[in-house]
């Protein structure tokens, strides 16, 4: 491979990085709320790296073809992580920019000389490197800010929060036998209850999406006993009182609290994508090593297709796109049932309703 590509690169870089920013602000919008500076970051750094790999007078050597390979992902890695920190950009406009700065480089080299096969390689298998590089990191920067987002939002909205509640408990010591008082009070604390359970979600939600497992400390505890108090509340809240089916007290050394909300997801998410007049059916078996809840409500069914994406934060089949809510409920019961070491699937079928049934071991520790 002749040296003179590689000169001629180095000689060009002006040249390349001033037609790039010229097309880059004419095709990309995003790239003109940026500064000249900021456009274009580290892409002339990655240019003399490009130099560096058509040069034939470079000892390719294996470590210096890995430390060639680490310092342009390094590159990439840098202009996603600028890109991701812009509110305007988007991947795709990202991606656009290096497509851009392909043809200009290929443009450019080639307006004296016809690029071999072998430049045309180096410098388009380069320029991928660099977009899957640059992709990953913009992904990963942006679930990061939205992980810390979500974070300083639930904690912002906490005081607030129990600022109101203590007010709605404060109005009820004081209503005395009013029973307008109190219904309202007891409305405004039931409500409050639930925004708090939505950020608890949240929460739950954003350690799942940076790879941390929801931690909970195991006692011991009666599912069936919990499973009731759900129904209770369910009908308290939309006047809906689920079918419950079980064989009596059900003991577990499992964390109370998280198989509350585990159930309050999967019959709250019955009755919103169930039929509208269908029942609910709240089902518990046990053995003697293990528990089984069974959540099922009437309606059409779940298409196949759909289903594996459910479990994942803020996905719903699309059936379910017109309703409201966040898309967190089945993601924190996938994250619950992990917790505590047990099973999760689904049943969905045309005149059989769906079924969520979930697998407990009673002491989750002894696995």
């Amino acid at each position: 491979m002749p040296d003179k590509t590689s000169t001629r690169l180095k000689k060009s870089i002006s040249e390349i990085m001033n037609t790039w920013e010229k097309r880059a602000l004419l095709e990309i919008k995003a790239a003109n709320l940026q500064e000249t500076l900021a456009l274009r970051d580290s892409l002339p750094i990655y240019l003399t790296q490009l130099c560096d790999a058509l040069s034939t007078n470079i000892d390719r050597t294996s470590a210096r073809k890995r430390f060639d390979k680490e310092a342009s992902a390094r590159i990439g890695q840098k202009h996603g992580r600028e890109r991701a920190g812009s509110v305007s950009y988007t991947m795709d406009q990202m991606i656009m920019e290096y497509h851009i700065l392909r043809q200009v480089i290929c443009d450019v080299l080639e307006k004296d000389k016809p690029l071999t096969d072998v430049e045309m390689e180096v410098i388009t298998c380069s320029v991928e490197q660099a977009v899957n590089d640059a992709a990953t990191e913009f992904s990963d920067t942006l679930r990061d800010i939205q992980e810390q987002f979500s974070q300083t939002l639930a904690h912002d909205l906490r005081s607030p929060l129990t600022s109101a509640k203590m007010s709605a408990q404060m109005i009820l010591r004081k209503a005395g036998t009013d029973a307008f008082y109190i219904e309202k009070a007891t409305h405004i604390a039931n409500n409050m209850d639930r925004i708090d359970k939505m950020i608890v979600d949240l929460l739950d939600v954003s350690r799942l999406r940076a790879g941390e497992p929801i931690k909970l400390e195991f006692s011991p505890c009666d599912l069936d006993k919990i499973m009731r108090e759900v129904g209770d509340e369910l009908y308290s809240d939309v006047k809906l009182y689920p079918i419950i089916s079980s064989e009596g007290s059900c003991l577990g050394n499992w964390n109370e609290d998280g198989l509350r909300r585990l159930i309050e997801n999967l019959a709250s998410n019955a009755v919103k994508y169930g039929k509208p007049s269908g029942a609910i059916t709240l089902s518990l078996i046990q053995t003697k090593t293990k528990a089984t809840i069974m959540v099922h409500n009437e309606g059409d069914p779940i298409p196949h297709s759909e289903q594996p994406g459910l479990f994942e934060q803020y996905k719903r089949s699309k059936s379910a796109q017109n309703k409201t809510g966040w898309g967190l409920g089945l993601t924190v019961v996938r994250g619950m049932v992990d917790a505590h070491r047990g099973t999760l699937s689904l049943i969905s079928e045309k005149g059989q309703g769906t079924s969520f049934i979930v697998e407990l071991p009673k002491d989750p520790k002894s696995l």
